[in-house]
């Protein structure tokens, strides 16, 4: 299987994704939990489960582009290992 992404975009992707989802997690666990730092005030939204939701959502978004650009940049190594001319 050839990869279809080149590696430096392949572990770039992988590195945003990670991030993106260590910090939308944090993000929808405060929204769950009614934070009042961010729905305490009148221009907040009201319905902190509801935007957690739609969080969550982006997070499984991003834990797919992590599975996708992981196994693109594996078989960039694997590649790499078999000695092909990277052109």
């Amino acid at each position: 299987m050839k990869p279809i992404v080149s590696a430096m975009q392949a572990w770039s992707c992988f590195v945003i994704s990670v991030f993106a989802i260590v910090i939308l997690s944090v993000l929808g666990v405060l929204f769950k939990n009614n934070h009042p730092e961010l729905v305490g005030c009148e221009e907040d939204p009201e319905d902190g489960p509801a935007v957690a939701a739609t969080i969550f959502t982006a997070v499984i978004i991003y834990a797919g582009f992590l599975v996708f650009c992981g196994c693109q940049g594996l078989l960039h190594l694997r590649e790499n290992r078999r000695g092909a001319i990277a052109l």
